[in-house]
Parts: structure tokens; C-alpha cells; sequence
């Protein structure tokens, strides 16, 4: 189950990267949330996956589940998310002043046609 969830991850991070290098800014953004949700893969991986522990630590319980990874993974989603809602707010205020969702029209850069 750990094989798979880090190969899952590695996709999604190549996969926003390769969005992030491109020229429109809501390409950028859906890569930056994907590059969030890989990451957030990977730290739920480092955290090892357990299956029928409880996460409670408890005199009489020997073995137990770290809920550790699973709170901070929880609360990097919440960043995340707000984070992708102002850049989106940002984007379409940009769009709306600008005319072009061209990050290379947008600093002004001439194209070589």
C-alpha cells in the first residue's frame, strides 16, 4: 500500500511541476494545488501507514497508531485550500484588469512572432 501511495505522489508532483512551468496562471494554480495534494501524499507515507491501531496512547495498549502525521496532514490541507482560493480571487482580478491570462503578456515581454 506504500509503494502505491508513493507512486501516486510522484505523479502528482511531476505532473504540477509540469503545470507550473507553463504560461497561464490558472494552469499554475491547479499546479500548485496538485503539488499540495502530493506532498500531502508523501507526509501521510512518512508517517507509515497502520492499519487497526487505534491512535490513542494508552497504558494497556502496546501498539499504536502516530495521529501526529494525520493532524498536521489535516491542517496543511486547510492552508492549502485557502491558499488556492486567494490565488484563484488574485487570478481573476488580474484577468479582470489585464485582458490576458498570460503570465509573459502580463509582465509586458514581446513575443518573437
Amino acid at each position: 500500500m506504500e509503494l502505491i501511495t508513493i507512486i501516486l505522489s510522484g505523479i502528482l508532483i511531476g505532473s504540477a511541476v509540469y503545470m507550473m512551468l507553463s504560461k497561464s496562471v490558472l494552469r499554475i494554480i491547479i499546479g500548485t494545488a496538485l503539488l499540495s495534494h502530493g506532498v500531502h501524499l508523501m507526509l501521510l507515507t512518512m508517517g507509515q501507514l497502520k492499519r487497526g491501531n487505534i491512535p490513542v496512547l494508552d497504558d494497556e495498549v502496546t501498539n499504536y497508531s502516530d495521529p501526529l502525521p494525520q493532524a498536521l496532514i489535516l491542517t496543511a490541507i486547510v492552508i492549502a485550500f485557502a491558499l488556492t482560493a486567494y490565488i484563484l480571487v488574485l487570478a481573476l482580478r488580474s484577468y479582470r484588469e489585464l485582458g490576458t491570462d498570460d503570465v509573459e503578456q502580463m509582465k509586458g515581454v514581446p513575443h518573437d512572432d
